[in-house]
């Protein structure tokens, strides 16, 4: 039954609106420019071809949207709904500073960690939506009236809209790149990032920052600084102070850690230090951690004479920021130095070291549930394994098992580091996961099949249940801070697995082979004797012809 779209059903041309070219190539244009053109040429130009291609992809995503979840909305009330819905949202975000906090805050929740901001020259681009209304009024005449189609349009195009228009350009993270004294003066290298692919590795990739009052103030560095600071050698990872040679500070790779010596370098001892338990705990509550041993830890220094006497050290601590060392001996996390305003230069806040609970780490908590499943999953499938053996079944039922849960746990062990956490997000929900439940349902129905009891298929559940939660207690201990390191928890969810592993093989029993046997070859019907004997009775006899009498001829026998 193909159906055609009734009076007051609007999905038929909404979907078509959806498809129209215009729209898809405002898709494509919206992909292809936030995560490739931005990048390469950042500035008005490409930031205005985002809003152009959203405000023409958005009003049919909207109308989409209000037809499926008012099913007899006919689709010009949608039409128009989607229209002036996004051309009065998009211009109170861009006109009003609240407004696009908000709005930030939102697409944070929904889409990763994303930033709005107010800008009254975007609403130059409003007159895209008159291009978005030109596409309804083509799309209207051709609804998408067969259902398969509108089925397919529908998981074509629907999950690449809603992706391209809640993934907006990412927030790019400060990073403290490096340090160097340039002419006697410090100078800073402040860098930012947001994944693996673009967190700077060296001095060279920040913006260099100087200060002529010892700390005080800052300055953008001139091109020509810039060049000399940006040389191979820049960044030294020990100092020593100008007026006191004996007093050498030093740091430590792979750690937030600044050790002090007091006898030129023969000794050392640790003055400042970020514990590595508290700081897998800081990098965790950030996006798109990374390599924590890289990315958070103190990277080089330099020591200099303060402006009221004695000394002061600065270190680059990467994404902990500017550490800074007073003249009084005092340590303090100074964060970054924010050089968006050249006219005035201030320094944010550095992360906190003091954590929540697991709502500071979603994307953590995920992990968690998806680890704590995967490991309930795999020891469902060794059980429908034992239990397809046990009744006789093929043995690539369990081969095939194994290998699918042991690319769901690759795939696990791959996202666990966090580089691009909504790239985590993604792999969990729409791999992680579905691999896990669809091969353990598959198992269980193939055992079921191979004559496993009722009972088996309730205890193996309760395996699963059982190792989901032995396994997830050191896991939501860890998003609490106990244990604060990962190997352990993740160690202490491993040896969970044991008791489930046991039942398991406990109940391989519950299986009987007969059982299968019957559904495979079904008995005949029962032999039934019958009341006259062992065999059914024959036809009723039929009486033999009379012989001719003698003496008679044929023709006499005949006329008989």
């Amino acid at each position: 039954m193909t159906g055609s779209e009734t009076p007051h059903d609007g999905a038929p041309t909404t979907l078509s609106w959806l498809c129209h070219p215009a729209t898809v190539f405002a898709l494509v244009l919206l992909l292809v420019n936030d995560h490739v053109l931005k990048a390469a040429f950042p500035g008005p130009v490409t930031g205005k071809l985002s809003d152009v291609a959203g405000l023409v992809l958005a009003p049919p995503l909207v109308a989409v949207l209000l037809t499926l979840l008012v099913p007899r909305l006919p689709s010009r009330a949608a039409a128009v709904a989607g229209l002036v819905a996004v051309g009065a949202g998009f211009a109170v975000v861009k006109s009003s500073g609240y407004a696009a906090e908000l709005a930030s805050s939102a697409w944070t929740v929904l889409a990763g960690p994303s930033l709005v901001r107010a800008d009254w020259t975007d609403l130059l681009t409003l007159p895209a939506l008159g291009l978005a209304w030109w596409s309804w009024t083509r799309s209207r005449r051709r609804p998408v009236r067969r259902r398969a189609a509108r089925l397919v349009r529908l998981l074509v195009m629907l999950p690449p809209a809603v992706l391209a228009v809640a993934a907006t350009s990412a927030v790019y993270y400060p990073y403290a790149v490096g340090t160097a004294m340039l002419d006697g003066h410090p100078a800073i290298s402040s860098g930012s990032g947001y994944s693996s692919r673009d967190w700077p590795t060296g001095p060279a990739d920040g913006q260099w920052s100087i200060s002529e009052d010892r700390g005080t103030t800052w300055r953008p560095a001139t091109d020509a600084e810039e060049r000399r600071l940006s040389r191979p050698d820049a960044g030294q990872r020990q100092a020593c102070v100008p007026a006191e040679p004996q007093r050498c500070y030093r740091v430590v790779a792979g750690h937030l850690r600044v050790e002090q010596s007091d006898d030129a370098g023969a000794t050392w001892r640790v003055a400042w230090e970020v514990s590595d338990a508290r700081r897998e705990e800081l990098a965790r509550r950030s996006y798109n951690p990374g390599d924590i041993h890289r990315h958070f830890a103190s990277r080089d220094l330099i020591v200099y004479p303060a402006a009221d006497g004695g000394h002061e050290v600065l270190v680059a601590n990467g994404r902990d920021g500017v550490l800074r060392r007073t003249s009084d001996g005092g340590w303090r996390r100074d964060g970054f130095l924010d050089q968006r305003d050249p006219e005035e230069y201030r320094w944010e806040e550095p992360p906190p070291l003091d954590g929540g609970g697991p709502g500071d780490r979603q994307t953590d908590l995920l992990l968690v549930v998806a680890l704590a499943l995967t490991l309930g999953c795999a020891v469902t499938v060794l059980a429908g394994h034992l239990a397809i053996r046990h009744g006789g079944g093929p043995r690539w039922w369990g081969i095939a098992g194994s290998a699918s849960m042991l690319v769901a746990g690759i795939v696990l062990a791959a996202v666990w580091e966090r580089d691009d956490d909504s790239g985590t997000s993604l792999a969990l929900l729409l791999f992680v996961l579905p691999v896990g439940v669809l091969t353990t349902a598959a198992l269980i129905i193939r055992a079921s099949y191979q004559g496993a009891l009722a009972r088996w298929i309730r205890w193996a559940l309760t395996g699963l249940l059982l190792t989901a939660l032995l396994s997830g207690l050191p896991l939501v201990g860890w998003l609490y801070g106990t244990p604060s390191q990962t190997r352990f928890a993740v160690a202490l969810a491993l040896l969970a697995v044991v008791p489930g592993v046991l039942l398991a093989i406990r109940i391989a029993g519950m299986v009987d082979p007969a059982r299968a046997f019957e559904r495979r070859y079904p008995p005949r019907p029962p032999y039934l004797p019958y009341p006259h004997g062992p065999y059914p009775p024959g036809p009723p006899a039929v009486p033999d012809p009379p012989y001719p009498s003698a003496g008679l001829g044929q023709a006499d026998q005949v006329g008989q």
